[in-house]
């Protein structure tokens, strides 16, 4: 949430009417107020931080909250990529730039900050398109802010399996299948389903970079499977237990 209008009105759907229990805030994207209001509205929604160092869209951009030159371009964005992308051109990855590990805690510092601020509750962290694997010092970096920002482990560690979804189905009818599917494949145990819903919008037409064109048609398909009545059946029917990232901390406590 906060990146655009559509993937806020989505997320909250998704919550209100469909199968997901938490989400993620950005607070670098121009829609974050809104999605703070949101929040102060639905009070139960369990809320994580998404921390952000790329700015991957080619028309709309965002940029750090702390003075952080190692780690934006010449007009001051995030650089596009978090790993080399053979389809931009030169210098559009983090990894293509003399980035400073202090420079990396300054912004993630600022952003944490700039989140419990405005919404108290916060229960964990995640990296946008992946920059905590990215290298083991920043990693680690992430391990020692979690625990000095009393948030919670990060999903991987506590050992959840990654739930299979709808694997390559592009539509949404498709994907709806396949998770129901994949639902029935299921054995015991706890999982992790990660995703982007939004709205299809003009808002939303307006995005897109070099290998990822259809967003809107994307996301919103994405949408539709967490809010699907077929969806929500199957879950019941097979007795599965939708939780948010923070009932996890209370399971581990016999809450």
């Amino acid at each position: 949430m906060g990146s655009f209008h559509a993937a806020n009105l989505a997320c909250i759907e998704c919550y209100t009417n469909g199968i997901a229990r938490s989400v993620e805030l950005m607070v670098n994207t121009p829609w974050f107020p809104e999605a703070v209001q949101m929040f102060n509205a639905h009070p139960g929604l369990d809320v994580g931080i998404h921390l952000v160092l790329t700015s991957e869209w080619e028309s709309m951009k965002w940029g750090p909250k702390a003075s952080v030159p190692s780690l934006t371009d010449s007009n001051g964005h995030f650089f596009q990529m978090v790993w080399r992308n053979d389809r931009l051109p030169p210098r559009s990855s983090l990894a293509e730039a003399d980035w400073k590990l202090e420079d990396i805690e300054r912004e993630l510092r600022a952003q944490i900050e700039i989140a419990l601020r405005n919404v108290p509750r916060i229960s964990h962290m995640g990296a946008h398109m992946g920059f905590e694997g990215f290298k083991p010092e920043i990693r680690a970096l992430m391990e020692r802010l979690r625990a000095e920002y009393h948030l919670q482990p990060d999903a991987v560690s506590r050992g959840l399996k990654r739930f299979a979804g709808w694997g390559k189905e592009q539509t949404a009818d498709g994907r709806i299948r396949a998770f129901v599917e994949n639902l029935e494949e299921l054995t015991p145990g706890t999982y992790l389903f990660v995703e982007h819903p939004a709205v299809k919008s003009p808002e939303l037409e307006t995005v897109g970079h070099r290998g990822y064109e259809d967003v809107a048609e994307d996301k919103e398909a994405v949408r539709q499977v967490f809010t699907s009545e077929a969806v929500k059946a199957k879950i019941r029917n097979l007795g599965i237990k939708l939780i948010s990232y923070k009932d996890l901390d209370l399971e581990r406590q016999g809450k």
